[in-house]
């Protein structure tokens, strides 16, 4: 369920040649842990045994691409490369990396495998909400929206197999945290990430639309760390999804706007703003704001390491945090709170900003994500900033940003059984 990969394969047939995949495991990337390196290389192992009974070579290249893909390339005599997407900084320097450093023979291809509707198809400049993007993106969507094509066993083997891959090995090479343990409920690799969408749609489908923002209620998807290391493709989802939306409607709909609409608005945000992960990319009005009230009494205020511990004055928010640290994921409905929480007890919006990002990157599997930063609910910049967010009643610290309470917390959903669940023991 790999466009980037159909692609070039389809190449590698048309040529009559054989079918390299190749994954560069940098030693550090922003804030990821041993946690997020777990569970993506737990994950490439299934990739490597998949590709060997296709017939396809796969290789684990130890350093950043620009110092380990461009030599592969000439040593193995490889006539073209296709890359995937991403939005963010770094791996658009890396790609930008790579086609300095290829042979100028060499064509360099990249397809958005990340998105059903590619990024820079969807849109050509940075969309305002999701009413300004959704339409351009459902227009688009019976053209991208299709069935996968089989990847099928590669008729041309390599001249040399692939070196046998030191899984263990690949653990030395990392200069990451080790003190941010794996979780035990999310189980790597495409196998487990399938079995999660088949229990969603058999189990929790039916209550996505009315109960998905009750952080008590088994309503959600709990994919994003597959999606998230492309273990399990966002269009596989929905095509599963959308089998039941005569039975589900409501719930199918409101799922495609989440998955779809609302997570492509997010990358299309990071890759048309460059300051996507800095008060900078809010618009002027939320700087505006922001600043005008960047002097206001702040009620509390916590260091980092008093957040990270969880140990505020508000038991709903250490609650939260510590159900992040632990499980390596935190309820959508609460990571907008949470992030709203950080503003309040921070010096500045910029610390703020910056707390937030960090304690998301380091301990949710989805971090290091677009949808990280300016996702409906999940997003940093959207929750801090008011990212296509406007017109709220002024009011300290927050200005026209929008505000969350405790009290509030407390009409949606029964806090005291969530803080019973995830407090300090």
């Amino acid at each position: 369920d790999n466009w980037a990969f159909l692609y070039a394969q389809r190449l590698a047939l048309k040529q009559e040649l054989p079918l390299h995949v190749c994954f560069c495991l940098v030693p550090r990337f922003l804030e990821a842990t041993i946690r997020h390196y777990r569970f993506m290389l737990r994950g490439l192992q299934e990739v490597a045994e998949e590709c060997a009974e296709l017939n396809i070579s796969f290789h684990l290249l130890l350093g950043y691409a620009k110092d380990v893909l461009p030599t592969f390339v000439v040593e193995h005599g490889v006539g073209g490369l296709v890359t995937d997407f991403s939005p963010l900084h770094l791996p658009r320097q890396w790609v930008e990396d790579v086609r300095e450093r290829l042979p100028e023979d060499v064509p360099f291809a990249q397809v958005d495998a990340h998105n059903i509707v590619p990024c820079w198809v969807a849109s050509p400049k940075q969309e305002y909400s999701a009413r300004t993007i959704r339409g351009k993106i459902h227009a688009q969507l019976p053209e991208f929206l299709t069935e996968f094509p089989p990847v099928v066993r590669h008729p041309h083997p390599p001249s040399c197999p692939a070196e046998p891959i030191a899984w263990e090995a690949c653990y030395s090479s990392l200069q990451v945290d080790h003190t941010v343990k794996e979780v035990e409920w999310a189980t790597p690799g495409t196998s487990a990430g399938m079995a999660v969408l088949k229990s969603f749609i058999a189990e929790r489908l039916k209550s996505f639309s009315t109960h998905r923002n009750d952080p008590n209620k088994a309503a959600l998807s709990n994919l994003s760390p597959w999606l998230h290391f492309g273990q399990v493709s966002t269009q596989r989802a929905i095509l599963e999804v959308q089998k039941h939306r005569r039975n589900y409607k409501d719930s199918v709909d409101a799922f495609v706007e989440e998955a779809v609409v609302r997570r492509e608005l997010a990358e299309n945000f990071c890759y048309y703003n460059e300051n996507y992960d800095s008060v900078q990319g809010a618009y002027d009005w939320a700087q505006t704001t922001l600043k005008l009230h960047a002097k206001d009494k702040r009620p509390y205020l916590y260091s980092l390491q008093e957040l990270e511990q969880g140990t505020t004055h508000d038991p709903l928010w250490n609650a939260a945090q510590l159900q992040m640290v632990q499980e390596g994921k935190m309820h959508g409905f609460l990571r907008m709170y949470w992030a709203k929480k950080i503003l309040e007890w921070t010096r500045s919006p910029e610390e703020a900003l910056q707390f937030a990002i960090y304690l998301n990157d380091r301990y949710e599997l989805d971090g290091r994500d677009p949808n990280g930063y300016v996702g409906k609910l999940q997003g940093c910049l959207w929750s801090i900033c008011g990212i296509h967010d406007q017109g709220w009643a002024e009011r300290p610290i927050f200005g026209k940003i929008r505000y969350m309470n405790y009290a509030g917390c407390k009409r949606k959903f029964d806090v005291d059984q969530f803080e019973r669940r995830y407090g300090p023991t």
